[in-house]
């Protein structure tokens, strides 16, 4: 093992100690430093540890904190340890990492094998700003053609662009071995302060004058050439989730593997070893072979998968950390074990880490050395923990008795809930500059300057310190490392990684290749049955050339899917490249690497069976040309879609483009439009040049005919005998008298192409694959990071707040306050507006049993209680106990399983309008992005308070429920997402107020209304909650381990153990006395007075993955005198109410408390103004319109009256619904954001029915594509047909193109209604477009087509869309064929042309262009339009039948999205086999089709809106 290992795996010795102890300040600064750190040593080790010690950092913590060794006690020396020793081994159950690092430190020490070099950091005068203007409008699809009347908006006149200050004039210094606690309430920087300490800066401009260094390097050449010695852990886990953990962990372990390691041993061995300890010391050695997942593939829990994120950075062994409220989903004995882990790595290797937690508890915050508080982007605190308190009371504040310090310290920024102390009212800072101003005056401050400036004399900048580092690194690195690479490992190491993991991922996600090869093979038994059996004579060549352009366009456009699995996983290689593991470009090397397997053997299963069933040429060399050119297609185009994903930095500006490149790539391919007719539109036709794919069709059309002469299937004229060379074959290439074509003259004069020219496209295409890879390289490397950007509110123009006014004139502050400080938020919230109410809520023996695999299982066992008006009831729980299960069944909002026991109002059952009466706060803030907080309030208000309610009045108390949240201030603002709008808090009040608005007249339940908050927002929602209980209103709510301050906001509480049982239900009591005394008094250890009650009860039943209850407390209860007298006071209950009566107001016992025209009118109306606020999607909507049908239009411009001409009539017409997958995956996402909103909370709230949602979303979308179809008949129309029609056939033209896109919105409703997200939805879609594509008519004409494909082509709508378009422009136009279209030949001797064709002609049709010449006769095939399209099966008169057919298709899509959204998401259909059968089918095509399995979970699939 090397120094990492030891600089590691000890860095979390700690962190599994299996008894955490509660450390004790006053007991550890009772003895000096040193005595503390080796208390527990025996004598005879001392001299060992001194001679170890010479590689310690030799500058300690000038205060260690509590217990800086607390998790260690005495233990035995290694005298009898040896190596191979169980002790040593962390796969054994015996393992002590303690012993571990003592045998690491002994064996270090024996071999001369140095420790990392530790490190500190020190900031001065740091200010950090980010751009943009601190007022932001909302735009809408008007903000695009008013822009130019808004010129001061776009343009700068030389004005600075705005700059939102963010930090400013921060000082500090941490030494190496110290911890430093950042706090501050969200929003103050905290994020920005840790970003900044390690270099994460994308989107952050560090302004001039600040100076951060580390021992004396500066911060500039810190993270270019030490960048992985200083990381920033992100508080959002991103890993690949089909890894497993111990191949997620081995990849760091390895990516950091020192050069020089302990006993020579191998990188591999060296890597796996440390990862064992590393999992052994977080707990996670059970999860070795588990995959990590994510919230779409099951893995590991999310508190496991935290602990990975932990161990991936520990392996990094960076001497600087800054770890992002990396406690998140972790229970307080886990974040309390990894805050120890980072004491002692901070004391055995003199590392040293800043940590943002929320909520941390006490025991949390004595584990650190030294604090930081922020208050709005100032720092208003530096210095050691234990001064921390002493200093803001002294400065006038109170802090409560059993408040945290952290809580005190955090609280004192927030004027609603800090607390001068008597007499200094007047005397204590209020605002951020004030606060910064006292702190700069004090003694704290002047102690931090001269402790800054002892450090920078230490260290200077360039001194001997940035020496040694540098050159322990250089020792650390591999052979033919650059010395200033960041990197340890070398380059063609980190691609050796990258590939072996690129082969994990693939191996472990089995069923998606699997699934991607059946995929292929499906689509190549489909698409070459419609040529089987095509004819190796002169009337099988174009259905030849159709086969051959399908086999290229399947070959190339497959890996149009890697998009989106580049994207996946881009965050994943940002972070990795920021812990110096390795090069982005390496990943993306490997990744194609890897990928070149999957793809031949795609390749091998598709072309071999569509090679042999369309009939191709049956040669050997002809087949692996073929085989060759398209694998070579394959993995070029894979190179241009990769380096588009690389080179932009949306999924939706990669997929927007990518089907731009699509379209250009089909039409430019050389089928649709041939190379002699794209010559004559100069403005587009370079595109052949620069298209792949062109080169691979003209190779193959080459290879196919090359050399061959084919029998001809018509002569011309068709007489019984011919002779000489008075009859020609009825094709392009022929010769007159030759009863054969070449196969060489026909792609000439069809095609222009050659053979000649085979093998020079075989080098244009490798040269097409190598550079568009290099490109991919150099832009995954150069574009792997993301930009963030600073929050900020978003209002309407004209709506602005009063107090934030003067930013419109562009004067003004636009600090980090600018946009979200305003007035204070009155602190007495005034609740009188809120109805009281008279009815209890009672339920008694609930149990809950689900089906699970092999029988059920019970998630609530016999619970009982009650909620009466004007009490706050909590609802606790240890994780997993089942208390948001227990609010979901008394909410009525379960759908599966089995519920039994009694739920009554005032002793009656409940009925069908409970749901509405009730008002549900869940977890998720979900609330649709483009209205404001006073529209969402508005329309909960007006669909569900009575129908007996004026509008007024509900308006009026929508105002009401602002005023008493506090929310006077952003009422206005658009609730947009995180960053770009609301922030968590005012997301949470809106969710409550949401509720209110709906004015509940039973109970409001909430589930964790404080998470994801800071512990001041808790307490404000806390105390509010606290108000409308003391006005009559009923609250349930669960609660997360609440601090003892938040805890006694509560009346009653009920407690729930494992398994759904009850520990406790009852008073809560003052100071929680009356629980206490039932637990102390059933046998608990007496509960402390400065201990927090909620802690105490939690680990008295043994919460915790370490925890032991002394005994069953649901037995202890369902025994108690308290137990039975819940079901004595349920029976009294029950009698009172009963006898009381119960009246009803009219209309109160209706499902929905508005008719359904008005909820139909609403939720429309609602629709309608989002999509006006969101310009994004109706812009890119008409955009690709436009764009498409312009560039199809100039494409086939003007086309000639030729055959060929007519023919590209026919395919513009089959291009313009192309861009139909496109627009519908547009609109699922869209559909799936509202539903989500709508199932998730609106429907279970009884807001409205889902007639209403469904009619309002369909409706919605049809004036925008009445629109965007007029712009696109007219960019078609004109440049192909001219403005020379009659006004009918124009109008009748528009009608089916405004037709076919009201049929893609309908249709995407459809497919939608019942999917669960987007991506299997525009998977399906896609494919279902792909069929009506392939069997329209155009590609294969019916005559040519397989019998049992027939029924294929009658069944696509697009066969009666394309029918109409061609038929209505076409009719009666006459045919002047080209001269290479003209069948040439001579009349027998002493005949004219006239007199030998004339019977001929009669018969046929067609027409005779010479008929008085005795030579060279010129015939040609067809006279009209009519006659070409009839070989289609067109017919112009049935161009109002085809009209007619679209709007079946249109209806029969409406009529389908209501029937398979009752169907499966109203009434839940169990489904029948036959039905399971399709939807299994439906997944596994779904999965075909793209690079990545899992399911979406419930809750998550509006943000799987991901493009297939």
């Amino acid at each position: 093992m090397a120094e990492h290992d030891e600089d590691h795996e000890i860095a979390e010795a700690s962190a599994s100690s299996q008894e955490p102890e509660r450390l004790s300040r006053s007991s550890s600064e009772a003895l000096p430093e040193e005595n503390r750190i080796f208390e527990h040593i025996r004598d005879e080790d001392r001299e060992e540890l001194t001679r170890i010690a010479s590689n310690f950092p030799r500058h300690r913590a000038t205060d260690s904190g509590v217990g800086t060794m607390g998790g260690i006690e005495r233990k035995d020396t290694l005298e009898n340890v040896e190596l191979g020793d169980p002790v040593l081994d962390p796969t054994s159950d015996q393992f002590d990492h303690y012993k571990w690092a003592r045998m690491m430190l002994k064996l270090m020490d024996k071999q001369g094998v140095s420790l990392r070099k530790s490190t500190g950091v020190v900031f001065q005068n740091l200010n950090i700003s980010g751009s943009g203007a601190a007022l932001q409008y909302q735009n809408n699809v008007g903000s695009v053609p008013l822009a130019p009347f808004r010129p001061q908006e776009y343009l700068s006149f030389g004005k600075k662009v705005p700059q939102k200050q963010i930090l400013r004039n921060f000082d500090g210094v941490l030494q190496s071995g110290e911890l430093l606690i950042v706090l501050g309430r969200p929003g103050s920087g905290c994020s920005t302060f840790l970003k900044s300490l390690s270099g994460e800066l994308h989107g952050l401009k560090v302004d001039e004058g600040s100076d951060i260094q580390y021992n004396g390097i500066p911060m500039e050449k810190m993270h270019r050439e030490f960048k992985g010695e200083v990381l920033y852990n992100q508080e959002v886990d991103r890993h690949f989730p089909h890894l497993t953990v111990g191949q997620t962990l081995e990849f760091a372990a390895a990516a950091r593997t020192p050069e020089n390691r302990l006993q020579c041993i191998s990188r591999a061995s060296y890597a796996k070893h440390i990862t064992q300890v590393a999992m052994a010391v977080l707990g996670l050695s059970h999860t070795y072979s588990t995959k990590v997942g994510d919230d779409y593939i099951r893995g590991v829990s999310g508190g496991e998968r935290k602990r990975v994120s932990i161990a991936e950075m520990a392996l990094a062994g960076a001497p600087v950390g800054a770890w992002d409220n990396s406690t998140r989903g972790l229970d307080s004995a886990s974040a309390l074990e990894f805050a120890k882990s980072l004491r002692v790595s901070a004391n055995l290797t003199g590392s040293c880490h800043a940590v943002a937690i929320y909520q941390a508890s006490q025991a949390i915050y004595d584990v650190f050395n030294k604090v930081i508080v922020l208050y709005e982007g100032r720092e208003i605190f530096f210095g050691p923990c234990n001064k921390a308190k002493e200093y803001f009371i002294d400065m006038g504040w109170d802090c409560p008795p059993r408040q945290t310090v952290g809580d005190f310290l955090t609280s004192v920024t927030n004027p609603q809930e800090r607390k001068a102390r008597d007499g200094l009212d007047n005397k204590v800072p209020r605002t951020p500059d004030e606060f910064e101003m006292y702190w700069k005056q004090s003694p704290h401050y002047e102690q931090l300057k001269k402790d800054i400036a002892e450090y920078c004399e230490e260290y200077p900048v360039g001194g001997e310190a940035e020496k040694d580092f540098g050159a322990t690194k250089r020792l650390r690195q591999a052979k033919h490392v650059r010395p200033k690479s960041p990197y340890v490992i070398s380059i063609p190491m980190q691609v050796k990684l990258c590939v072996k993991r690129a082969y994990q991922r693939i191996w472990n996600d089995k069923p998606s290749t699997l699934t991607t090869v059946i995929g292929r093979i499906v689509m190549s038994l489909i698409i070459g049955s419609i040529y089987f059996g095509t004819p190796n004579a002169s009337a099988g060549f174009q259905s030849k050339g159709a086969a051959l352009f399908f086999a290229v366009l399947m070959n190339a456009l497959i890996s149009i899917t890697e998009i989106n699995s580049l994207y996946d996983q881009r965050p994943i290689i940002e972070k990795q490249a920021s812990y110096a593991f390795v090069h982005p470009f390496t990943e993306a090397l490997g990744g194609i690497v890897s990928d070149i397997p999957v793809k031949l053997v795609s390749a091998v299963v598709f072309n071999i069976i569509f090679y042999f069933l369309a009939g191709l040429r049956y040669e050997p060399s002809q087949f692996f040309i073929f085989f060759l050119f398209t694998f070579l297609s394959t993995l070029a185009m894979s190179g241009i879609f990769r380096t588009l994903a690389a080179s932009t930095k949306t999924l939706a500006q990669a997929m927007s483009m990518a089907g731009v490149i699509v379209l250009a790539i089909v039409i430019y391919t050389g089928f649709v439009i041939t190379a002699p007719e794209m010559s004559k539109i100069p403005w587009f036709s370079w595109i052949r040049w620069i298209n792949p794919v062109f080169y691979t069709f003209e190779a193959l059309i080459a290879n196919e005919f090359h050399g061959r002469r084919f029998e001809c299937s018509q002569f011309i004229p068709g007489y019984p005998s011919l002779t000489g060379n008075s009859f020609i074959c009825a094709v392009r290439g022929a010769v007159a008298g030759e009863r054969t074509v070449s196969g060489d003259a026909y792609i000439e004069t069809q095609y222009s192409y050659s053979y000649a020219h085979e093998w020079r496209n075989l080098g244009i295409l490798i040269g097409f694959w190598i550079f568009f890879m290099a490109l991919y390289l150099i832009a995954s490397e150069l574009n792997s990071s993301t930009s963030s950007t600073a929050e900020y509110l978003v209002f309407r123009r004209g709506h602005v707040p009063a107090h934030l006014r003067y930013l419109e004139r562009g004067n003004g502050d636009t600090s980090a306050s600018g946009a979200t400080a305003g007035p204070t938020r009155k602190t007495e919230q005034d609740t009188s507006a809120i109805p009281s109410q008279h009815d209890i809520f009672t339920w008694r023996n609930v149990c809950y049993d689900i089906p699970v695999k092999g029988g059920e299982r019970r998630l609530l066992n016999n619970v009982s209680g009650w909620v009466k008006p004007g009490t706050l009831t909590a609802l606790m729980g240890v994780s997993g106990a089942g208390k948001t299960t227990l609010l979901d069944v008394l909410a009525k909002r379960v759908s599966i399983g089995v519920v039994t026991g009694d739920m009554l109002v005032n002793g009656s059952p409940l009925d069908a309008s409970f749901q509405r009466k009730t008002g549900y706060v869940q977890q998720q803030d979900l609330h649709l992005p483009t209205t404001t907080v006073r529209e969402a309030l508005r329309f909960s208000a007006m669909l569900r308070q009575l129908k007996t309610v004026s509008k007024k009045e509900k308006y009026e108390y929508v105002e009401d429920v602002i005023d008493m949240l506090g929310m006077q201030e952003f009422a206005d603002a658009i609730v947009g997402t995180p960053g770009e709008g609301l922030n968590v808090e005012q997301r949470k009040l809106l969710t409550i107020g949401v509720e209110l608005a709906a004015k509940p007249a039973l109970l409001i339940f909430l589930d964790e209304p404080t998470s994801g908050l800071d512990s001041q927002s808790s307490w404000a929602i806390c105390s509010f909650l606290r108000k409308l209980a003391e006005h009559g209103q009923a609250v349930l709510s669960t609660i997360h381990q609440p601090s003892a301050l938040l805890f006694q906001q509560f009346d009653r509480l009920l407690f729930l153990a494992k398994g759904g049982k009850t520990v406790y239900f009852g008073e809560i009591g003052d100071q929680s006395r009356t629980l206490l005394d039932y637990f102390e008094g059933n046998g608990a250890r007496v509960c402390g007075s400065s201990e927090n009650p909620a802690e105490y009860m939690l680990e008295i039943i043994g919460a915790g993955a370490s925890g032991k209850a002394s005994k069953d407390w649901s037995l202890v209860w369902n025994e108690s005198q308290q137990a039975k007298d819940v079901q004595t006071e349920i029976d009294r209950i029950h009698e009172e109410r009963a006898s009381a009566g119960n009246k009803q107001e009219e209309g109160q016992l209706g499902e929905y408390a508005m008719p359904f025209w008005y909820q139909l009118c609403y939720v429309t109306h609602r629709s309608f103004q989002g999509f006006w606020r969101e310009p994004s999607y109706v812009w890119a909507k008409i955009m690709l319109g436009t764009l498409s049908s312009l560039f199809i239009g100039f494409t086939f411009f003007k086309p000639d009256s030729s055959l060929q001409g007519f023919q590209d009539v026919l395919f513009s017409a089959f291009m313009l619904t192309s861009i139909f997958s496109t627009l519908v995956q547009q609109i699922m996402p869209k559909f799936v954001v509202q539903r989500s909103l709508y199932e998730v909370r609106e429907r279970p709230s009884k807001a409205y029915s889902w007639a209403a949602f469904l009619v309002a979303n369909v409706i919605v979308e049809i004036p925008y594509q009445i629109f965007v179809g007029v712009i696109a008949w007219a960019c078609y129309y004109f440049p192909i047909y001219g403005a020379n029609q009659a006004p009918n056939r124009q109008g009748l033209m528009l009608l089916f193109v405004v037709q076919f896109y009201m049929f893609t919105s309908t249709f995407a409703s459809f497919v939608i209604s019942a999917l669960p997200d987007a991506e299997t939805g525009g998977t399906i879609a896609t494919l279902m477009f792909i069929m009506t594509l392939t069997f329209n008519g155009v590609m294969q004409p019916p005559s040519a087509l397989p019998g049992f494909w027939i029924f294929m082509y009658r069944v696509s709508p697009l066969t009666y869309l394309i029918a109409g378009i061609t038929s209505t422009g076409l009719h009666g136009r006459q045919i002047h064929c080209a001269d290479a279209e003209m069948s040439v030949f001579n009349p027998p001797s002493g005949l004219t042309c006239g007199e030998y064709l004339t019977p001929y002609v009669t018969a046929a049709g067609g027409q005779l262009y010479n008929p008085a010449a005795t030579a060279n006769c010129q015939y040609c095939q067809l006279s009209n339009a009519d006659q070409y399209l009839a070989s289609s099966n067109i017919f112009y008169s049935e161009r109002w039948r085809n009209f007619g057919l679209g709007w079946a298709y249109i209806s029969f899509n409406i009529f389908g999205t209501v029937l398979m959204y009752y169907m499966f998401r109203v009434k839940h259909y169990n489904p029948t086999s036959l039905i399971r059968g399709i939807g299994h089918c439906a997944t596994f095509l779904c999965r075909a089709f793209k690079r990545r399995s899992g399911r979406t979970p419930q809750g998550k699939e509006a943000d799987n809106g991901r493009l297939v």
